[in-house]
């Protein structure tokens, strides 16, 4: 199982960012053993469809998760068609925190995308 999450800088001791298009970074990691790849956001600086070109990230790796702090509706809706679930950071601040509180069934999975015109500005829940 490969998971992503969305990370400020391409470490697996990182800090999360909490914005899914433009996050700085993508980790992929195996929740199990711990190995992992970085990942620089080739969307980061993207004038429109951010959203859109990271999930196709997402699904180009084959990713069986994705884990960030909110996904706008161009995001939420194309990882949806592809079948990846998506779950919120929700309190957690490290990408360490997140793969354990995921591990353990304890990261909210989400139904529904941020409010359009949320600009990338992902909040921490």
């Amino acid at each position: 199982m490969k998971i992503i999450l969305t990370s400020l800088s391409p470490d697996i001791l990182s800090v999360i960012d909490p914005r899914f298009g433009r996050s700085a970074c993508f980790l992929f990691v195996d929740p199990e053993t711990l190995e992992w790849q970085a990942l620089l956001n080739p969307a980061i600086s993207a004038p429109g469809g951010a959203g859109i070109q990271a999930a196709q990230v997402v699904v180009d790796h084959q990713c069986s998760a994705v884990i960030s702090g909110d996904f706008g509706p161009n995001a939420y809706n194309a990882l949806k068609a592809a079948g990846v679930p998506m779950y919120l950071f929700g309190s957690c601040r490290t990408i360490q925190d997140a793969i354990e509180r995921f591990k353990a069934g304890q990261l909210e999975q989400i139904g529904a995308p941020a409010p359009a015109g949320h600009m990338g500005m992902g909040k921490l829940h």
